[in-house]
Protein backbone atom coordinates (compact mmCIF):
# COMPACT_ATOMS: atom_id res chain seq x y z
CA UNK A 1 0.00 0.00 0.00
CA UNK A 2 1.62 3.64 -1.22
CA UNK A 3 1.53 6.03 1.00
CA UNK A 4 -0.66 8.39 -0.31
CA UNK A 5 -3.74 5.51 -0.01
CA UNK A 6 -2.50 4.92 3.34
CA UNK A 7 -2.90 8.69 4.58
CA UNK A 8 -6.37 8.67 2.86
CA UNK A 9 -7.63 5.98 5.75
CA UNK A 10 -5.71 6.97 8.42
CA UNK A 11 -8.01 8.96 10.31
CA UNK A 12 -7.18 10.26 13.74
CA UNK A 13 -9.92 8.18 14.94
CA UNK A 14 -8.23 5.34 13.64
CA UNK A 15 -5.06 5.87 14.67
CA UNK A 16 -6.64 6.50 18.43
CA UNK A 17 -8.29 3.41 18.00
CA UNK A 18 -5.52 1.19 16.68
CA UNK A 19 -3.37 2.41 18.97
CA UNK A 20 -5.77 1.88 22.20
CA UNK A 21 -6.24 -1.65 20.83
CA UNK A 22 -2.41 -2.46 20.90
CA UNK A 23 -2.35 -0.53 24.11
CA UNK A 24 -5.02 -3.07 25.23
CA UNK A 25 -3.23 -6.20 24.54
CA UNK A 26 0.30 -5.28 25.75
CA UNK A 27 -0.50 -4.02 29.26
CA UNK A 28 -3.53 -6.75 29.38
CA UNK A 29 -0.91 -9.30 29.09
CA UNK A 30 1.89 -7.98 30.92
CA UNK A 31 -0.59 -6.86 34.45
CA UNK A 32 -1.18 -10.45 34.56
CA UNK A 33 2.53 -12.23 34.62
CA UNK A 34 1.81 -11.42 38.38
CA UNK A 35 -0.55 -14.72 38.55
CA UNK A 36 1.65 -16.80 37.12
CA UNK A 37 4.18 -16.91 39.80
CA UNK A 38 3.34 -18.89 42.56
CA UNK A 39 2.18 -21.59 39.28
CA UNK A 40 5.57 -21.45 37.85
CA UNK A 41 7.54 -20.58 41.01
CA UNK A 42 5.86 -24.20 42.53
CA UNK A 43 6.13 -26.23 39.42
CA UNK A 44 10.00 -25.17 38.84
CA UNK A 45 11.08 -25.87 42.41
CA UNK A 46 11.82 -21.90 42.40
CA UNK A 47 11.77 -18.96 45.15
CA UNK A 48 10.00 -16.19 44.33
CA UNK A 49 12.97 -14.03 44.07
CA UNK A 50 13.40 -16.31 40.78
CA UNK A 51 10.75 -15.09 39.36
CA UNK A 52 10.57 -12.04 40.79
CA UNK A 53 13.88 -10.72 39.19
CA UNK A 54 12.69 -12.13 36.10
CA UNK A 55 9.95 -9.63 36.07
CA UNK A 56 12.44 -7.09 37.35
CA UNK A 57 14.42 -7.40 34.53
CA UNK A 58 11.38 -7.01 32.10
CA UNK A 59 10.74 -3.81 33.25
CA UNK A 60 14.50 -2.68 33.35
CA UNK A 61 15.09 -3.62 29.87
CA UNK A 62 11.62 -1.91 28.82
CA UNK A 63 13.02 0.98 30.42
CA UNK A 64 16.52 1.02 29.26
CA UNK A 65 15.09 0.47 25.48
CA UNK A 66 12.28 2.88 25.67
CA UNK A 67 14.35 6.09 24.62
CA UNK A 68 16.38 3.97 21.71
CA UNK A 69 13.08 2.74 20.46
CA UNK A 70 11.22 6.50 20.93
CA UNK A 71 14.01 7.90 19.03
CA UNK A 72 13.41 5.26 16.08
CA UNK A 73 10.11 6.04 15.80
CA UNK A 74 10.36 10.15 16.34
CA UNK A 75 12.73 9.88 13.52
CA UNK A 76 10.79 7.31 10.82
CA UNK A 77 8.04 6.59 12.22
CA UNK A 78 6.34 3.83 14.83
CA UNK A 79 4.54 1.42 12.73
CA UNK A 80 8.49 -0.71 12.20
CA UNK A 81 9.13 -0.13 16.05
CA UNK A 82 5.53 -1.27 16.60
CA UNK A 83 5.91 -4.50 14.46
CA UNK A 84 8.92 -5.18 15.86
CA UNK A 85 7.97 -4.89 19.34
CA UNK A 86 5.19 -7.12 18.71
CA UNK A 87 7.37 -9.98 17.37
CA UNK A 88 9.49 -9.93 20.34
CA UNK A 89 6.41 -9.51 22.27
CA UNK A 90 5.12 -13.35 20.90
CA UNK A 91 8.27 -14.47 20.92
CA UNK A 92 9.29 -14.20 24.94
CA UNK A 93 5.92 -15.32 25.89
CA UNK A 94 6.47 -18.64 23.99
CA UNK A 95 10.07 -19.25 25.19
CA UNK A 96 8.34 -18.14 28.79
CA UNK A 97 6.46 -21.39 28.54
CA UNK A 98 9.22 -23.08 27.81
CA UNK A 99 11.66 -21.97 30.74
CA UNK A 100 12.77 -24.32 32.67
CA UNK A 101 15.85 -22.74 34.72
CA UNK A 102 16.15 -19.05 35.98
CA UNK A 103 18.44 -17.75 33.46
CA UNK A 104 15.26 -19.14 30.69
CA UNK A 105 13.07 -17.16 32.35
CA UNK A 106 15.09 -14.02 32.32
CA UNK A 107 15.83 -14.31 28.84
CA UNK A 108 12.54 -14.60 28.09
CA UNK A 109 10.11 -13.41 30.37
CA UNK A 110 12.76 -10.55 31.28
CA UNK A 111 14.81 -9.33 27.88
CA UNK A 112 12.60 -10.75 24.90
CA UNK A 113 9.39 -9.57 26.81
CA UNK A 114 10.98 -5.85 27.50
CA UNK A 115 12.30 -5.71 24.22
CA UNK A 116 8.41 -6.43 23.12
CA UNK A 117 6.61 -3.75 25.44
CA UNK A 118 9.31 -1.00 24.59
CA UNK A 119 8.02 -0.95 20.83
CA UNK A 120 4.04 -1.83 22.15
CA UNK A 121 3.61 0.37 24.87
CA UNK A 122 2.99 4.06 26.16
CA UNK A 123 5.54 6.13 24.70
CA UNK A 124 5.65 5.08 21.12
CA UNK A 125 1.93 5.01 21.15
CA UNK A 126 1.54 8.61 23.09
CA UNK A 127 4.14 10.07 20.28
CA UNK A 128 1.98 9.06 17.49
CA UNK A 129 -1.35 10.58 19.46
CA UNK A 130 0.53 13.29 20.51
CA UNK A 131 1.82 14.43 16.59
CA UNK A 132 -1.91 13.55 15.27
CA UNK A 133 -4.29 15.39 17.84
CA UNK A 134 -3.94 19.12 18.52
CA UNK A 135 -2.86 20.66 22.02
CA UNK A 136 -6.08 21.33 22.93
CA UNK A 137 -7.13 17.60 22.89
CA UNK A 138 -4.07 16.08 23.80
CA UNK A 139 -4.32 15.15 27.28
CA UNK A 140 -7.50 13.88 26.63
CA UNK A 141 -6.56 11.72 23.95
CA UNK A 142 -3.41 10.48 25.99
CA UNK A 143 -6.09 9.28 28.84
CA UNK A 144 -8.23 7.25 26.47
CA UNK A 145 -5.12 5.65 25.31
CA UNK A 146 -4.09 5.17 28.81
CA UNK A 147 -7.13 3.53 29.85
CA UNK A 148 -7.30 1.08 26.77
CA UNK A 149 -4.40 -0.24 28.57
CA UNK A 150 -6.09 -0.31 31.69
CA UNK A 151 -9.31 -2.02 30.19
CA UNK A 152 -7.03 -4.93 28.64
CA UNK A 153 -5.57 -5.64 32.47
CA UNK A 154 -8.80 -5.46 33.28
CA UNK A 155 -10.56 -7.64 30.38
CA UNK A 156 -7.82 -9.88 30.31
CA UNK A 157 -6.91 -10.70 33.98
CA UNK A 158 -10.14 -13.15 34.53
CA UNK A 159 -9.49 -14.73 31.33
CA UNK A 160 -5.54 -15.63 32.24
CA UNK A 161 -6.46 -16.62 35.56
CA UNK A 162 -8.86 -19.08 33.70
CA UNK A 163 -6.65 -20.61 31.14
CA UNK A 164 -4.20 -21.37 34.21
CA UNK A 165 -6.84 -23.15 36.22
CA UNK A 166 -8.52 -24.62 33.10
CA UNK A 167 -5.19 -25.47 31.05
CA UNK A 168 -2.27 -25.11 33.07
CA UNK A 169 0.38 -21.89 33.22
CA UNK A 170 2.17 -22.84 30.68
CA UNK A 171 -0.52 -23.94 27.78
CA UNK A 172 -2.02 -20.31 29.72
CA UNK A 173 0.76 -18.76 28.06
CA UNK A 174 0.86 -20.20 25.22
CA UNK A 175 -2.45 -18.43 24.45
CA UNK A 176 -1.67 -15.30 25.24
CA UNK A 177 0.98 -15.24 22.57
CA UNK A 178 -0.97 -15.83 20.00
CA UNK A 179 -3.77 -13.08 20.73
CA UNK A 180 -0.37 -10.87 21.27
CA UNK A 181 0.31 -11.78 17.61
CA UNK A 182 -3.20 -9.51 16.67
CA UNK A 183 -0.66 -6.56 17.63
CA UNK A 184 1.23 -6.76 14.21
CA UNK A 185 -1.82 -5.97 11.63
CA UNK A 186 -2.48 -3.21 13.87
CA UNK A 187 0.89 -1.62 13.69
CA UNK A 188 0.20 -0.96 10.32
CA UNK A 189 -2.25 2.12 11.24
CA UNK A 190 0.07 3.44 13.46
CA UNK A 191 3.12 4.30 10.19
CA UNK A 192 3.07 7.52 9.79
CA UNK A 193 4.04 7.26 6.16
CA UNK A 194 6.14 10.20 5.05
CA UNK A 195 7.74 10.55 8.84
CA UNK A 196 11.22 9.26 7.45
CA UNK A 197 11.74 12.03 4.62
CA UNK A 198 9.50 15.26 4.81
CA UNK A 199 8.21 15.06 8.39
CA UNK A 200 11.25 14.19 10.49
CA UNK A 201 11.46 17.28 12.91
CA UNK A 202 14.28 20.02 11.86
CA UNK A 203 16.10 20.08 15.63
CA UNK A 204 18.35 17.03 16.47
CA UNK A 205 17.54 14.63 18.92
CA UNK A 206 20.77 15.30 20.44
CA UNK A 207 19.69 18.77 21.01
CA UNK A 208 16.61 18.31 22.44
CA UNK A 209 18.41 15.62 25.07
CA UNK A 210 20.27 18.56 26.05
CA UNK A 211 17.36 20.93 26.12
CA UNK A 212 15.49 18.34 28.57
CA UNK A 213 18.59 17.36 30.83
CA UNK A 214 19.20 21.21 31.21
CA UNK A 215 15.85 22.01 32.17
CA UNK A 216 14.72 21.19 36.38
CA UNK A 217 11.49 20.24 35.91
CA UNK A 218 12.47 17.47 33.39
CA UNK A 219 14.51 15.86 36.48
CA UNK A 220 12.01 16.32 39.32
CA UNK A 221 9.22 14.69 36.91
CA UNK A 222 11.67 12.03 35.98
CA UNK A 223 12.22 11.09 39.87
CA UNK A 224 8.45 11.26 40.68
CA UNK A 225 8.27 8.71 37.72
CA UNK A 226 10.45 6.34 39.35
CA UNK A 227 8.52 6.05 42.32
CA UNK A 228 5.54 5.58 40.47
CA UNK A 229 7.04 2.48 38.82
CA UNK A 230 7.85 1.35 42.65
CA UNK A 231 5.14 1.45 43.63
CA UNK A 232 2.56 0.08 41.09
CA UNK A 233 4.96 -2.87 40.03
CA UNK A 234 6.04 -4.24 43.30
CA UNK A 235 1.16 -4.43 44.02
CA UNK A 236 0.94 -5.93 40.74
CA UNK A 237 3.44 -8.79 40.89
CA UNK A 238 3.12 -9.26 44.66
CA UNK A 239 -0.03 -8.39 45.94
CA UNK A 240 -1.87 -11.91 45.23
CA UNK A 241 0.77 -13.44 47.10
CA UNK A 242 0.26 -11.12 50.23
CA UNK A 243 -3.08 -11.58 50.47
CA UNK A 244 -2.34 -15.62 49.85
CA UNK A 245 0.01 -15.46 52.68
CA UNK A 246 -3.10 -13.67 55.05
CA UNK A 247 -5.13 -16.63 54.45
CA UNK A 248 -7.31 -15.16 51.51
CA UNK A 249 -8.26 -17.45 48.77
CA UNK A 250 -6.74 -17.06 45.41
CA UNK A 251 -9.73 -15.67 43.89
CA UNK A 252 -9.37 -12.64 46.16
CA UNK A 253 -5.94 -11.38 44.48
CA UNK A 254 -7.30 -12.21 41.05
CA UNK A 255 -10.44 -9.97 41.65
CA UNK A 256 -7.79 -7.31 43.09
CA UNK A 257 -5.93 -6.98 40.40
CA UNK A 258 -8.94 -6.97 38.03
CA UNK A 259 -10.53 -4.30 40.20
CA UNK A 260 -7.65 -2.14 39.43
CA UNK A 261 -7.61 -2.10 35.70
CA UNK A 262 -11.47 -1.91 36.05
CA UNK A 263 -11.10 1.76 38.20
CA UNK A 264 -7.65 2.23 36.17
CA UNK A 265 -10.05 2.81 33.06
CA UNK A 266 -11.46 5.33 35.11
CA UNK A 267 -9.00 7.06 36.70
CA UNK A 268 -6.99 7.58 34.06
CA UNK A 269 -9.51 9.31 31.18
CA UNK A 270 -10.46 11.42 33.94
CA UNK A 271 -6.45 12.43 34.91
CA UNK A 272 -6.23 12.99 31.03
CA UNK A 273 -9.41 14.87 31.11
CA UNK A 274 -8.93 17.25 34.26
CA UNK A 275 -4.90 17.43 33.05
CA UNK A 276 -6.79 19.51 30.21
CA UNK A 277 -7.96 21.84 32.40
CA UNK A 278 -5.80 21.79 35.77
CA UNK A 279 -2.31 22.21 36.83
CA UNK A 280 -1.02 18.51 36.04
CA UNK A 281 1.92 19.23 38.63
CA UNK A 282 -0.51 19.82 41.37
CA UNK A 283 -2.72 16.55 40.19
CA UNK A 284 0.46 14.22 40.12
CA UNK A 285 1.15 15.46 43.52
CA UNK A 286 -2.25 14.30 45.12
CA UNK A 287 -1.60 11.47 43.24
CA UNK A 288 1.27 10.28 45.07
CA UNK A 289 0.22 11.81 48.64
CA UNK A 290 -3.01 9.99 47.88
CA UNK A 291 -1.27 6.64 47.18
CA UNK A 292 0.58 6.53 50.37
CA UNK A 293 -2.31 7.13 52.54
CA UNK A 294 -3.97 4.18 51.16
CA UNK A 295 -1.36 2.09 51.53
CA UNK A 296 -1.17 3.01 55.00
CA UNK A 297 -4.88 2.49 55.76
CA UNK A 298 -4.50 -0.94 54.13
CA UNK A 299 -1.25 -2.37 55.83
CA UNK A 300 -2.30 -1.42 59.31
CA UNK A 301 -4.88 -3.52 59.87
CA UNK A 302 -4.68 -7.79 58.28
CA UNK A 303 -6.70 -7.66 54.81
CA UNK A 304 -9.85 -9.50 54.18
CA UNK A 305 -11.92 -9.46 50.91
CA UNK A 306 -13.42 -6.01 51.79
CA UNK A 307 -10.48 -4.43 52.52
CA UNK A 308 -8.51 -6.06 49.64
CA UNK A 309 -11.07 -4.88 46.92
CA UNK A 310 -11.16 -1.12 48.58
CA UNK A 311 -7.87 -1.30 48.14
CA UNK A 312 -7.80 -2.39 45.10
CA UNK A 313 -10.86 -0.52 43.57
CA UNK A 314 -9.14 2.85 45.27
CA UNK A 315 -5.33 2.21 44.21
CA UNK A 316 -6.76 2.00 40.89
CA UNK A 317 -8.12 5.03 40.45
CA UNK A 318 -4.55 6.82 40.50
CA UNK A 319 -2.60 3.45 39.02
CA UNK A 320 -1.65 4.47 35.73
CA UNK A 321 -3.25 8.24 36.27
CA UNK A 322 0.49 9.45 36.10
CA UNK A 323 0.79 8.38 32.38
CA UNK A 324 -1.07 10.93 30.48
CA UNK A 325 -0.19 13.90 33.15
CA UNK A 326 3.50 13.18 32.87
CA UNK A 327 3.46 12.85 29.56
CA UNK A 328 1.19 15.71 28.88
CA UNK A 329 3.71 17.81 31.05
CA UNK A 330 6.73 16.53 28.27
CA UNK A 331 4.82 17.34 25.56
CA UNK A 332 3.76 20.96 26.99
CA UNK A 333 7.08 22.29 28.05
CA UNK A 334 9.45 20.55 24.80
CA UNK A 335 6.75 20.07 22.00
CA UNK A 336 6.27 17.00 20.46
CA UNK A 337 8.28 16.21 17.69
CA UNK A 338 10.43 13.93 20.33
CA UNK A 339 7.88 13.37 22.27
CA UNK A 340 8.53 9.34 22.07
CA UNK A 341 12.12 9.72 22.99
CA UNK A 342 11.97 11.97 25.33
CA UNK A 343 8.94 10.48 27.39
CA UNK A 344 11.37 7.19 27.12
CA UNK A 345 14.14 8.80 28.98
CA UNK A 346 11.51 9.93 31.95
CA UNK A 347 9.62 6.15 31.53
CA UNK A 348 13.30 4.73 32.36
CA UNK A 349 13.32 6.25 35.64
CA UNK A 350 9.99 4.79 35.86
CA UNK A 351 11.24 1.03 35.12
CA UNK A 352 13.95 1.90 37.17
CA UNK A 353 11.63 2.11 40.49
CA UNK A 354 9.98 -1.31 38.68
CA UNK A 355 12.69 -3.22 38.95
CA UNK A 356 13.57 -2.66 42.25
CA UNK A 357 9.64 -2.52 43.40
CA UNK A 358 9.25 -6.56 42.22
CA UNK A 359 12.88 -7.55 42.93
CA UNK A 360 12.93 -5.89 46.50
CA UNK A 361 9.56 -7.29 47.42
CA UNK A 362 11.05 -10.82 46.11
CA UNK A 363 14.01 -10.81 47.81
CA UNK A 364 13.21 -9.04 51.12
CA UNK A 365 10.41 -11.57 51.40
CA UNK A 366 12.50 -14.11 50.95
CA UNK A 367 14.85 -12.73 54.03
CA UNK A 368 12.59 -11.61 56.37
CA UNK A 369 9.20 -13.97 55.68
CA UNK A 370 6.87 -10.55 54.99
CA UNK A 371 6.55 -7.54 52.75
CA UNK A 372 6.07 -5.17 55.75
CA UNK A 373 9.70 -3.59 54.98
CA UNK A 374 8.28 -3.35 51.18
CA UNK A 375 4.99 -1.28 51.97
CA UNK A 376 6.40 1.27 53.94
CA UNK A 377 9.38 2.12 51.26
CA UNK A 378 6.28 2.69 49.32
CA UNK A 379 4.19 5.16 51.40
CA UNK A 380 7.95 6.89 51.73
CA UNK A 381 8.37 7.12 48.45
CA UNK A 382 4.82 8.79 47.85
CA UNK A 383 5.14 11.58 50.25
CA UNK A 384 9.13 12.19 48.24
CA UNK A 385 7.21 12.32 45.06
CA UNK A 386 4.76 14.76 46.21
CA UNK A 387 7.36 16.80 47.12
CA UNK A 388 9.42 16.66 44.04
CA UNK A 389 6.20 17.44 41.50
CA UNK A 390 5.33 20.44 43.34
CA UNK A 391 7.91 22.82 41.77
CA UNK A 392 8.07 21.42 38.52
CA UNK A 393 7.77 24.48 35.60
CA UNK A 394 4.93 23.72 33.28
CA UNK A 395 5.65 26.69 30.75
CA UNK A 396 6.69 26.36 27.24
CA UNK A 397 9.81 26.48 26.03
CA UNK A 398 10.11 29.59 24.46
CA UNK A 399 10.99 28.25 21.18
CA UNK A 400 8.06 26.66 20.70
CA UNK A 401 6.43 30.20 20.30
CA UNK A 402 8.50 30.31 17.30
CA UNK A 403 7.28 28.68 14.01
CA UNK A 404 10.35 27.60 12.62
CA UNK A 405 13.00 26.60 15.15
CA UNK A 406 16.34 26.58 14.25
CA UNK A 407 18.47 23.13 13.80
CA UNK A 408 21.28 22.26 16.45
Amino acid sequence: MSPNTLSRWRTPTLILVCGGLIMTIAMGARHGFGLFLQPMSMAQGWGRETFAFALALQNLVWGAAQPFSGLIADRYGAGRVLFAGSVLYVLGLALMAHSNTGTELALSAGLLIGLGLSGTTFSIVYGVLGRTYPPEKRSQVLGIAGAAGSFGQFAMLPGTQALITGIGWMAALLVLAAVATLMAPLSAVLAEPGRDTSQRPTQSAAAAIREAAGHRGFWLLTFGYFVCGFQVIFIAVHLPAYLADNGLPGNVGVACLALIGFFNIIGTWGAGMLGARWTKKYLLAFIYVARSVIIVAFVAVPPTPTSAYLFAAAMGLLWLATVPLTNGIVAQVFGVAYLSMLGGFVFFSHQIGSFLGAWLGGVLFDRTGSYDVVWWIAVALGLVAMAVNLPINERPLARLADPKPAAA
